[in-house]
């Protein structure tokens, strides 16, 4: 039973990050909006004993006043079997889905974590870390070297979501990611910042209200002309004419995560041919980052 003004504890178990059991989780409880949620994340459960201790606890919050709900991706057998001893409710994705799979490949699964999120597949995660450096040096303008790697370059006022986006595109994507912010200076011309001008094909404009701009702004300079509402107005409305006339393609982050945003960048670029492209791989992997064909 929950209780209709009780906080429901719930638990993200895995024998690995944790990620995937916060995601799919999380997926669910979303359509609960009027319930609060507590959640526990308990990663890297790697051995029976670590189990024993995630049952007692999973078991010391039975006796409390709002039954919690877990939810695991363990994917060790005998992980996920220790699991199952506590009185808590469980919610076992591994299992909900891993048996049907085998079922269908006439196979079984080497049923081991980290397979997902882990460094077994060395060329994936050696290109997801070269896209986060990537980033972090390109973050907000800090650098235009190299942009004709980028496989994705956002631009936006200041404070509208660019490097959390970017962050997410290179970290879960292995994208190579630039975001520039678009200064008065940028906002008063009629072409596109120089820096980014021949890279069109992969810029996307991020907007948002001038309600939350301001807000945002505020947080870090108070009461300053910068995070006034009527400056925040017109970098957006002057940031969106930018967009339009060189049909530069925008998302709203006022409304949607960075997840979501993440996809719509991914859903254009593969509508348009998909990246990285050929060119920009091999200036990756050559040693001065220019095209090893040139």
């Amino acid at each position: 039973m929950v209780d209709d003004d009780g906080v429901v504890p719930v638990y993200f178990l895995s024998d690995s990050t944790g990620i995937s059991a916060e995601t799919m989780g999380n997926a669910l409880l979303m359509q609960f909006p009027d319930t609060v949620f507590e959640r526990t994340t308990i990663p890297f459960i790697t051995t029976v004993e670590a189990a024993q201790d995630v049952v007692r606890q999973l078991d010391e919050a039975m006796d409390g006043p709002v039954t919690p709900l877990a939810f695991t991706t363990a994917a060790e057998d005998h992980i996920r079997l220790t699991l199952r001893e506590t009185r808590a409710p469980l919610i076992d994705f591994f299992d909900m889905h891993m048996e049907r799979v085998e079922s269908i490949l006439d196979r079984r699964g080497v049923r081991l974590p980290s397979r997902l999120h882990g460094v077994h597949d060395v060329k994936r995660y050696n290109t997801r870390m070269a896209a986060v450096e990537f980033t972090i040096e390109h973050d907000d303008g800090q650098s235009v070297r190299a942009l004709d790697r980028a496989d994705v370059i956002l631009l936006a006022p200041s404070r509208c979501g660019k490097t959390p986006t970017s962050m997410y595109l290179a970290l879960q994507h292995g994208l190579f990611v630039a975001n520039y912010p678009l200064v008065e200076e940028d906002l008063t011309a009629s072409e596109l910042p120089a820096p980014v001008r021949d890279h069109l094909d992969r810029c996307f404009g991020i907007t948002t209200t001038a309600e939350r701009l301001s807000r945002v702004r505020n947080e870090r300079r108070a009461g300053s002309t910068y995070a006034s509402a009527g400056q925040c107005r017109w970098e957006l409305r002057r940031a969106q004419q930018l967009f339009s006339e060189f049909g530069v393609p925008v998302i709203d982050s006022a409304t949607k995560s960075v997840e979501e945003m993440a996809a719509l960048v991914l859903q254009t670029l593969k509508r348009n041919g998909g990246v990285p492209s050929r060119e920009r791989s091999k200036a990756r992997h050559s040693p001065t980052g220019r095209h090893t064909d040139d």
